[in-house]
């Protein structure tokens, strides 16, 4: 009796503080104005040296003193060093130029367009796309050279297919697929036939007639892009051709020259995307002998960001990274590919590799190790011996700023809780100096709703699953509040993270009652490899078990009004949505589904195949995922949105749903976008805001939309 009465009276005192705090104003929520309770963080610190930066502080540039903290302003008007290119080249309409200083200098002229000019690193040549031909041009005479003499509509010459720049060299490319070798003597270059690849033709509805686009789209068991690796040298003459057979069913991942320049390091894949091996292939000849290889029972992912191989400028070995432990770790080898050591090992996913220190043999490294939902930073010896986190707390350190040698570190960090801070620490994990607390002189007499990270052990007891959630103001005991669930759901691609985040539409839904989630499952990233490698030939199981136990969780602990659980997501997290609605529609009731994978025949190749294998060889695994078999159980209400001309996923995944849920007189919501591709900008993402605002406030709210917060 005593214990249930001190609780109450804690509850009537936290209720009665909050009270007493100053609400939001209608200012604040609608237009993300926070001045005077939180300050915009700095950008990161610009490293003079190891022990002095420079930082942007209540408006000052600053002088930083990392030995001592101090502080000193810099004077008005002076310089600071900037550290840019010695040229900037770029595209004005279809022409090239280059500034120099102040000076444009214009290096092209024809009706031809340059595609992805890219400086030599000796910066005398540019190298760029044309007419699916590759180029360089020299920039001191501006004489322009062909390298390839082939390119057609379906042959292309350091152009990426679809697939590889969707998939393996990755939208960052704007498919870009040749790359200069460090002594700027040779370039190498993807050529791709997409003669047997099959097209998809996309329509929309523009003018008198319309609008056509036909694509090359590989989707699932169809031929792919046949690549040549080629290697031509800057002046051009004779391409010489890595040994492969361009007709094999094989890809290509980004390929990597050795410092020296004098090899060139092939990743190749077969089909399945179980095998990895590396080729070192000489520029001259183009004869390649094994230098790596990887091979896991689900599958080996190509990296798009050039993060597998870092190489020490000591010549003395490279650090390669792979997850086929379970967990992304570092392997130091020798140059020739053998394996010296792993560097670390454990449960826990390394995410970047920041510094190697070549002269005291010690790497720095950011990992999820403490906690799955932050980000901490590192460092270890070469040999994997003395790990020591440097950084510290209960937080999520999202950005690591190293000195030039890395004496000292700038991070910047928070949690779920707490408003982000920036502070300079050594590289033994001493800290210096706070510098920047974002909290402004308002924060603690503003009412801001409760932000809380949540640990939900999976049904099998395997897991302790992230949740990050929004609650609403003032929570009544016994009433039971709507719940708006937002995720992707992806392979390897959460999106819970335990750190502070605060805009108007969030606080508004807070002071509308509404329930804000954020939810990872097993296979999001938290869990490493050994965790997304549940998702193998089976996508979609595992994803809605561990949503629904976590929503399960909301409902017996957190107020959750069973009848209004509704789920929203793009792309694949679209996919989700529909699944939600139809195979978990004993516990999702309402959903909001954008850009959505419907039946996963109908995506790529590359992305499918690797995560489902083919219907011939995983027949029950493409059933069980397809979301147009369990539209006879949906019963919620599902908004559908699709962008007419995504060239990604194609609009057919969301007119077959909508076509089946017909068919059965389901009753749905349906809107497309003229111009739309995998997303639209403009007044069309307006209108699809306020499209999704709407629909919370019919379904979940049950009231009209408040005047001033449609957008």
């Amino acid at each position: 009796m005593q214990k249930q009465l001190l609780t109450a009276i804690f509850v009537i005192i936290t209720i009665t503080a909050f009270s007493q705090k100053k609400p939001l104003t209608n200012t604040q929520y609608f237009k993300n104005d926070f001045s005077g309770i939180i300050v915009n963080m700095p950008q990161s610190p610009i490293w003079l040296d190891d022990h002095r930066f420079v930082m942007t502080k209540k408006g000052n540039k600053i002088i930083v003193d990392a030995t001592t903290g101090k502080e000193e302003n810099v004077p008005k008007g002076q310089m600071m060093p900037k550290i840019t290119p010695a040229f900037n080249v770029y595209l004005r309409g279809n022409d090239l130029y280059i500034k120099e200083t102040d000076v444009d200098i214009q290096l092209t002229n024809d009706s031809a367009k340059e595609i992805n000019p890219t400086m030599s690193p000796d910066n005398k040549y540019v190298a760029y796309t044309k007419k699916n031909n590759l180029y360089t041009l020299e920039i001191a005479t501006k004489k322009e050279t062909q390298l390839t003499n082939d390119g057609t509509d379906l042959i292309l010459n350091g152009y990426a297919s679809w697939v590889y720049m969707e998939e393996i060299l990755g939208r960052g490319s704007q498919y870009r697929a040749f790359w200069w070798s460090p002594d700027s003597k040779n370039i190498a270059f993807f050529r791709s036939d997409d003669s047997k690849v099959p097209t998809y033709t996309i329509t929309d509805a523009p003018g008198q007639h319309g609008y056509v686009d036909v694509i090359r789209y590989p989707k699932v068991g169809d031929p792919n892009p046949e690549v040549k690796v080629g290697i031509v040298a800057v002046t051009g003459g004779n391409i010489v051709w890595a040994n492969f057979n361009e007709h094999d069913d094989q890809y290509f991942g980004l390929p990597y020259w050795k410092p020296d320049g004098k090899t060139l390091l092939v990743q190749w894949m077969n089909r399945k995307q179980n095998q990895l091996k590396i080729w070192e292939v000489n520029p001259a000849t183009g004869s390649k002998n094994i230098f790596l290889t990887e091979e896991q029972k689900t599958w080996v992912s190509l990296d798009d960001e050039g993060k597998r191989i870092t190489f020490l400028n000591n010549g003395k070995g490279f650090i390669y990274r792979s997850d086929a432990s379970g967990y992304d770790q570092l392997y130091f080898y020798n140059m020739n590919g053998k394996l010296v050591n792993p560097i670390n090992t454990g449960n826990y996913t390394v995410t970047d590799l920041n510094y190697i220190d070549e002269k005291n043999n010690v790497v720095y490294f950011t990992a999820r190790k403490e906690n799955t939902a932050r980000k901490d930073f590192y460092r270890i010896n070469l040999d994997g011996k003395k790990l020591q986190r440097l950084t510290f707390g209960d937080f999520n350190h999202t950005s690591i700023s190293l000195s030039t040698e890395a004496s000292y570190l700038v991070t910047a960090y928070s949690n779920a809780a707490t408003p982000t801070k920036m502070t300079l620490v050594n590289n033994k994990g001493k800290i210096i100096k706070e510098l920047v607390d974002s909290k402004d002189t308002l924060f603690e007499q503003t009412q801001l709703a409760k932000a809380e990270m949540i640990r939900v052990m999976s049904d099998d007891s395997l897991f302790s699953l992230p949740m990050k959630v929004i609650w609403p103001f003032n929570m009544q005991p016994g009433k039971k509040y709507p719940v708006l669930i937002s995720i992707y759901g992806g392979p390897n691609a959460g999106t819970v993270w335990d750190s502070w985040s605060l805009t108007g539409t969030q606080q508004w839904y807070a002071k509308e009652g509404l329930i804000q989630v954020a939810m990872d499952h097993r296979a999001s990233g938290h869990f490493g490899k050994a965790g997304v490698n549940y998702m193998y030939h089976n996508l979609g199981y595992w994803e809605m078990k561990d949503y629904s136990t976590m929503v399960k969780w909301l409902i017996a602990n957190g107020q959750a009004d069973s009848n209004k659980i509704c789920i929203t997501g793009f792309s694949y997290g679209g996919y989700m949505s529909c699944y939600a609605l139809t195979y978990g529609s004993d516990v999702f009731t309402y959903g909001m589904a954008g850009g959505s994978v419907i039946d996963w025949t109908l995506y790529d190749s590359h992305y499918t195949e690797r995560l489902m294998g083919t219907p011939k060889d995983n027949p029950d695994g493409y059933k069980t995922c397809n979301v147009l078999n369990y539209v006879d159980k949906y019963k919620g209400m599902l908004q559908i949105v699709h962008g007419i001309v995504d060239e990604n996923v194609h609009l057919q995944n969301s007119i077959q749903l909508t076509s089946k849920l017909q068919d059965l007189k389901k009753d749905f919501e349906f809107m497309t976008y003229s111009g739309g591709r995998h997303g639209w900008p403009g007044n069309k993402n307006l209108h699809f805001q306020n499209l999704k605002t709407r629909f919370i406030y019919k379904y979940l709210l049950e009231k009209s939309v408040p005047e001033g917060l449609l957008k």
